[in-house]
């Protein structure tokens, strides 16, 4: 087993300063499960355990409110970065109340933060007016220097209008995302911004692909680089099995299916049991495209059928659509037209819904008034 990367991050060094000269024990405590939640997201679980473990048994001898606050908020973190557990916005949401709920408690800074991960999760879950809710909650909270919980909730919204087909008013929060992070000097958040800015371009281009001329495989690549080598550079793992299944889905729209189906058959297995299931219909359909391609058919057949099982009725529209046409393809080149038709057909009904469902989200957004980020 290869040894934890060496962190190297601004805000992490930041935070132990805090930690070293906190006037209080509880300012102390809060400083440190800031940190730990830094350490989830850098993708050092272990290390945040402990320091969590430790917090836990000193709330439980001497019960703070600050401290539950921003405990729970970790516990959160955690399970999100996990498994996507589910359970995450529960945490989250019982932090956002002992928040509100505490009177002349500190707790702004713990509010707002709550309030943009419940956005996160929002689009997650495509709950779009939860979303928008949490947004204005947040906006309201926000301190001008509460960097990071301003990145988090710019990330949210930039990629909710990725999501609705709106890639250049995207750009604009992505950018104030990266803003806020490199004030922080947040690197961690930075990653996040490259990685979903990379895996929300290749969404566009496998559906491109899947409806014209593919044809940005290259270009794409770039971005895939640029995020592993800025991790490697900061010891960031977080995203240590999922850049190597956005490269394989990325190396499939060029053609190079050999290395594609090495990459998902190395990767795929982890990223799906990390709680990625619900996805993993469209990347096994993808596998079942490389198979075929490589010739592999009788393994490209069984895959297929593999991901008709694993088409989850709570997958995204996009991947539902993404699923149907790929193995409208495989069933094609397998000669199997029957079931290609069949795939067809639901294809181009997804792909309406999800038209749809875009035009929907952008109103819902020019509503709320989020069409440009504002000041600060």
């Amino acid at each position: 087993m290869n040894p934890p990367p060496l962190i190297k991050s601004r805000l992490l060094k930041q935070l132990e300063r805090d930690i070293a000269a906190a006037p209080t024990p509880v300012l102390s405590a809060c400083s440190r499960a800031k940190r730990a939640m830094l350490l989830a997201r850098h993708g050092a679980l272990a290390e945040a355990r402990e320091t969590l473990t430790g917090l836990h048994q000193l709330a439980f001898q001497h019960p703070h409110p600050e401290i539950g606050a921003w405990l729970h908020l970790a516990e959160g973190l955690m399970s999100y970065y996990t498994d996507f557990g589910s359970t995450s916005r529960d945490k989250i949401a019982r932090a956002l109340k002992i928040a509100r709920a505490t009177p002349g408690a500190n707790l702004a800074e713990v509010e707002a933060l709550c309030c943009a991960w419940l956005a996160q999760l929002a689009y997650v879950a495509h709950d779009y007016e939860q979303l928008l809710v949490q947004a204005a909650d947040c906006l309201r909270c926000a301190a001008p220097d509460n960097h990071v919980a301003r990145a988090r909730l710019a990330m949210a919204v930039a990629l909710t209008w990725h999501y609705a087909g709106d890639a250049g008013t995207a750009q604009a929060w992505y950018m104030r995302a990266r803003r806020h992070a490199s004030l922080e000097g947040d690197d961690a958040m930075l990653s996040a911004v490259m990685y979903n800015m990379a895996e929300m371009r290749a969404a566009q281009a496998r559906h491109e692909s899947l409806s014209s001329v593919p044809g940005q495989g290259r270009e794409l690549l770039l971005g895939v680089d640029s995020v592993e080598h800025y991790d490697q550079a900061l010891g960031l793992a977080s995203m240590a099995d999922l850049t190597p299944i956005l490269r394989a889905q990325i190396l499939t729209l060029y053609g190079d299916y050999e290395q594609a189906c090495q990459l998902f058959e190395q990767y795929l297995p982890q990223a799906m049991s990390m709680g990625l299931s619900r996805l993993g219909s469209s990347l096994l359909a993808d596998l079942a495209w490389c198979r075929v391609n490589c010739g592999q058919h009788d393994h490209a057949l069984r895959q297929a059928q593999e991901a008709e099982i694993e088409l989850d009725p709570q997958c995204d529209l996009d991947d539902r659509a993404i699923t149907h046409s790929r193995l409208t393809q495989v069933y094609n080149r397998l000669g199997l037209d029957d079931r290609a038709a069949q795939h067809r057909q639901l294809a181009d009904q997804c792909w309406a819904d999800f038209a749809a469902e875009q035009v929907r989200i952008r109103a819902l957004l020019m509503g709320a008034g989020l069409l440009q980020p504002q000041e600060p």
